[in-house]
């Protein structure tokens, strides 16, 4: 399902970006349930991290204590009513206290891969054609995620999809000499704090700053904040409404320019990139 919020201003952006021409363009975009599928067989997908709790990885009471941060803070992530500081201070919470639950449960680096061989993640479909055909015409992806950066290489490394056109901006842990994760390192990057996640702060700006032509990616009201502290000229959001529908629906056409509803696949993206970079 495909929802314009106003077709007219659609087709200005598209018009403006295509006559900048491709070397002018970038793509922004979360990983977790933009990137890939929020739901196979009307079952929720857990996101990267959340994978390590689908196997035996680390001692056994970590699942259940994993799940129990999920599900006290997970409907404050997604309410629409709790405001943005109050989200920001909970999130902030819940990425500490996973991090020393993960310490304190054993996470290693080598588990971080193993996890990421044995348990799939489910792309959308179109959305490695989407990675190739921005890697063939040299236009920079940056994936901006709340998720582990370690972890996010080794399923796209996974897929042969890692090129250097790829950049990822995601929180990391620290590590010891034997590879044992001994915490998190700042910034902490969570579902609420893209906004203040200023991408020339990384060394990908290098790349992008003179591509000022964005296309943006996200599935929650939080993720257009990913293209702010970005001098941008041209900017066309869309937005992956993968739950919640009725309710969360007049919120995303407030934020987003393009809604994808009902955990669509990436066949409005790649048209819309085919069409504004064609040869």
């Amino acid at each position: 399902m495909e929802i314009i919020s106003d077709k007219e201003n659609l087709e200005k952006l598209k018009q403006k970006i295509k006559k900048g021409g491709s070397e002018k363009i970038h793509v922004l975009a979360d990983f977790d349930k933009t990137l890939t599928k929020a739901f196979v067989n009307n079952e929720q997908q857990p996101t990267v991290i959340a994978q390590i709790r689908s196997g035996n990885y680390l001692t056994p009471d970590y699942p259940a204590r994993a799940h129990a941060l999920f599900e006290k803070y997970h409907p404050i992530e997604i309410d629409p009513k709790i405001s943005r500081q109050e989200k920001i201070k909970q999130m902030e919470e819940w990425w500490t206290s996973h991090a020393n639950l993960l310490v304190e449960c054993g996470l290693t680096r080598e588990i971080m891969k193993k996890v990421a061989k044995e348990s799939p993640i489910y792309y959308r479909e179109g959305t490695l054609e989407m990675i190739d055909f921005l890697h063939e015409n040299n236009i920079p992806l940056v994936i901006m995620s709340a998720g582990p950066g370690d972890m996010i290489s080794d399923y796209l490394q996974k897929e042969g999809k890692l090129y250097n056109n790829v950049h990822i901006i995601a929180y990391l842990y620290k590590f010891d000499k034997s590879g044992k994760v001994t915490g998190i390192k700042e910034p902490i990057i969570h579902s609420m704090n893209k906004h203040e996640t200023a991408v020339k702060n990384f060394p990908v700006f290098k790349h992008i700053k003179d591509r000022k032509n964005v296309i943006l990616l996200g599935d929650s009201l939080e993720d257009v904040g990913m293209a702010e502290g970005f001098d941008y000229e041209n900017l066309i959001k869309i937005g992956f409404l993968n739950e919640n529908k009725e309710e969360m629906l007049p919120y995303f056409k407030e934020r987003y320019d393009v809604i994808l509803a009902d955990d669509a696949s990436m066949s409005f993206v790649n048209g819309l990139l085919h069409e504004i970079i064609a040869k």
